[in-house]
């Protein structure tokens, strides 16, 4: 028996087409929206092939709320996810106007058409950069937010924001805030993965493709941090992993469990691992030599930072189960697939 429609914004990207995949397999039905603008119409093929499922997909920009609209009332939907923003820390430090344009006013107008056509539940893709450099580790829902060191950041804190006082406001909305660590791997199916356009700005991309011979050599940013090794310390939490803890938020509204109209929960392993370390982990998962050159901090980036994920365990019943070995040899699997390499 299907379980309700979700609409999933930017569900073509990384997170948003793995989340798409464990949605269905779980009873949902899906539509996604996204603009295509970092991702491929053949995501939402893979989607439908790994799961049997016909997709509905739109071509539609989240800033232009009459295209949205339209679909509000062509779908009744029972619930949003919001994937779609602009990601990259360095891009949005170079221009920052686009940033919140484009992470704020698409999720505006999300928040007014489920207003306004009584779709009272959100879960909202958040980020670890909320809790800036943060004093304490791990880090946990009620350390304090600080300032944000990058525009994409300061966008998620205001979207947090703008979500909690949206929630306070009008009664029976619902949100739940999941604040991601930074996602990795691809699909067992080998279908889908992270497929950046250009050159990747997350780390395991930039680590496969240098591993493929497409770079030359992998750029690691910062070595004199103060870590074991000098390279810079994050929590690197599994695609799949991360998407079945939305299903797992959807299940938590339906059955309208908890404690507030609008939660917040950290998704992550609650293991912090230097980027050193990742890369030497990646050769011995797979194999294959990587070489890299250190070079000079890149704007926005903390130095370390990883997740108390106690509350995801307690409230919502979800923890990481992926090893890092076998998410590195998906992320490996689906990069050669990328490229026709056996």
């Amino acid at each position: 028996m299907e379980k309700g429609t979700i609409l999933v914004t930017g569900g073509a990207g990384f997170i948003g087409s793995h989340t798409a995949v464990e949605l269905i397999e779980a009873g949902y039905r899906v539509v996604i929206v996204d603009d295509l603008s970092n991702s491929q119409e053949s995501v939402i093929e893979a989607i439908a092939e790994i799961t049997h499922t016909p997709v509905d997909f739109y071509e539609v920009d989240c800033t232009d709320k009459e295209a949205l609209n339209e679909l509000f009332f062509k779908h009744k939907f029972n619930a949003v996810i919001h994937f779609a923003a602009f990601k990259a820390v360095g891009e949005s430090v170079e221009n920052p106007l686009m940033y919140y344009h484009n992470n704020l006013l698409s999720l505006i107008n999300i928040l007014e058409l489920m207003v306004e056509h009584e779709v009272m539940n959100i879960v909202f893709s958040s980020s670890a950069t909320v809790y800036g450099e943060p004093d304490e580790l791990p880090v946990t829902e009620a350390t304090p937010t600080k300032p944000a060191h990058s525009p994409y950041g300061k966008t998620k804190q205001m979207a947090e924001d703008i979500i909690r006082d949206s929630a306070r406001a009008y009664p029976g909305l619902r949100a739940i805030l999941l604040r991601y660590f930074n996602p990795f791997g691809a699909h067992p199916s080998g279908l889908i993965g992270e497929l950046p356009r250009g050159v990747p700005n997350n780390l395991v991309p930039f680590i496969t493709q240098t591993a493929v011979g497409i770079r030359k050599e992998l750029s690691i940013f910062g070595g004199d941090y103060h870590t074991p090794d000098g390279s810079a310390i994050r929590d690197y939490i599994d695609v799949v992993d991360l998407a079945q803890a939305h299903v797992v938020a959807m299940e938590r509204m339906r059955s309208g469990v908890g404690k507030s109209a609008c939660e917040v929960f950290n998704i992550g392993t609650g293991q912090g691992l230097s980027v050193l370390e990742l890369v030497h982990q990646f050769e011995r998962a797979t194999g294959v030599k990587v070489p890299y050159r250190v070079v000079e901090r890149r704007a926005g980036d903390v130095e370390q930072i990883w997740a108390d994920t106690s509350l995801a365990a307690n409230e919502l019943g979800w923890k990481a189960t992926r090893s890092t070995d076998q998410t590195l040899r998906a992320a490996w699997a689906w990069e050669k697939h990328l490229r026709g390499v056996k």
